[in-house]
């Protein structure tokens, strides 16, 4: 049991860095760049489980509230979570939350088939939160929001659903194995 939460705590800590490194990797397009971000995000979901996942995006955004620099283009503070994209941000916690919910209820004995439905629901949780926020604070109209927002970033998030679905099926079973479980993710059932 210990091996296990300890295992647990580093992975949540690990998934946390890699997404802090990975938001780093952006395209500045618009009021919302192109980041990597989101590829740790399905790769949290989809490695961890539903509620591992979910925390390890819950402390990249915790780092980055409190001044660690975390966010696409070394950004940080509330001021970001205030900011257009900060819905985004936001985002990312109930995407890794529904990509790992998903493969944990629907994607028994470690399948990884429907990988990429179970992530496009996690890309549609973050987007909508995301566009929704960023029409909020910005009184820009829900088409030009789509047009700056959403569809610019949707052959992107394809990529990264793809690039993820191939690392999870190729991690899962070293996770599985450091952890010495057969469950569908790090995170079911505990």
């Amino acid at each position: 049991m210990q091996k296990t939460s300890t295992l647990k705590m580093i992975l949540c800590a690990m998934f946390a860095a890699i997404t802090a490194v990975l938001s780093q990797i952006v395209v500045p397009i618009g009021p919302v760049p192109i980041s990597l971000g989101t590829l740790a995000v399905f790769c949290a979901g989809s490695l961890l489980g539903s509620r591992l996942g979910a925390l390890s995006i819950a402390v990249w955004v915790a780092l980055g509230i409190i001044g660690v620099p975390v966010f696409a283009m070394f950004r940080a503070g509330v001021g970001t979570l205030a900011g257009p994209t900060g819905g985004y941000i936001a985002g990312y916690i109930p995407a890794a939350f529904i990509t790992g919910l998903l493969i944990e209820k629907f994607s028994k004995g470690g399948k990884t088939t429907l990988y990429p439905v179970f992530m496009l629901a996690g890309m549609a949780t973050y987007f909508i939160l995301g566009t929704s926020w960023f029409v909020i604070s910005t009184g820009t109209g829900i088409w030009e929001a789509l047009m700056v927002c959403v569809i610019p970033f949707l052959p992107g998030d394809f990529l990264k659903i793809a690039a993820a679905t191939v690392l999870a099926k190729r991690l899962r079973p070293i996770l599985h194995t450091m952890a010495g479980t057969k469950a569908a993710s790090i995170g079911d059932g505990s």
